[in-house]
């Protein structure tokens, strides 16, 4: 199975982006999304950024995880 995070990209630089993902900054490469900008929301797959999605598509999202979490076991 195959999972793909929305992320906000908050920095580019060449074919390299720093994304946000509920407050955690990871690098990802543009590679296969050449004509994404600072401000996009993408969905990160592998270390790339694989599609553009509308903003409230990824906050919709993203409230999704938050409400997974409740569900997960304790450690």
């Amino acid at each position: 199975m195959c999972l793909a995070v929305p992320a906000k990209i908050v920095e580019r630089n060449d074919w390299m982006a720093t994304v946000d993902v509920s407050g955690v900054t990871r690098q990802v490469s543009l590679m296969l999304l050449p004509e994404a900008v600072a401000g996009d929301y993408v969905l990160v797959h592998a270390g790339f950024a694989i599609q553009s999605i509308d903003e409230e598509e990824a906050l919709r999202t993203l409230e999704l995880f938050k409400e997974l979490e409740q569900y997960a076991p304790e450690r």
